[in-house]
């Protein structure tokens, strides 16, 4: 009986394969311990369904193991879809609030989220993004110019105009 396999993980640089290859390089790189990111599977009745990977790279982030940090940043910087994007997208935005980040890394973070406001790229995850860059800091001058018209990028300004008035109080 031939299994059929469901693979929610993407294609190519996300699929499961070189998400965990470049999990390892990291992990080199940072001479750190290895973490088993082996994605969740589920067998039944003749199908195989692997879940996506990124699940526990998320956990990863949540322990502390900076070579997942640096897969969940590439993560938010990729404009690719992918099954269950937007919550998996929103969940890596929420636990990289919680975890150590370089200034580089922060840098890209607010790059990434001020240039898809710029752009009037507002995706369902955007919130957490913008949560993300409150918790990580900003400054005014990095929020730029936005198009005009539609409500949520100017609500978006809008909030970090504000928050950016409430970093500055003491």
């Amino acid at each position: 009986m031939i299994m059929e396999v469901i693979d929610y993980n993407g294609n190519g640089k996300w699929s499961c394969e070189e998400i965990l290859a470049r999990y390892e390089l990291y992990a080199a790189k940072l001479q750190i311990s290895r973490r088993d990111l082996t994605p969740d599977e589920h067998s039944e009745r003749g199908r195989r369904w692997i879940y996506p990977v990124m699940h526990k790279v998320i956990e990863g982030i949540e322990a502390g193991d900076a070579a997942c940090v640096r897969l969940g940043i590439e993560f938010i910087e990729e404009d690719a879809k992918f099954v269950f994007g937007k919550s998996l997208k929103a969940k890596t935005a929420r636990v990289l609030r919680r975890a150590k980040l370089s200034e580089d890394q922060k840098w890209r973070i607010r790059r990434r989220v001020f240039g898809m406001l710029q752009a009037g790229h507002i995706p369902h995850e955007y919130r957490d993004y913008a949560k993300l860059v409150r918790s990580i800091g900003f400054e005014l001058k990095d929020v730029g110019d936005v198009p005009a018209g539609d409500r949520y990028v100017k609500a978006f300004h809008d909030y970090f105009v504000t928050a950016v008035g409430k970093l500055r109080r003491p």
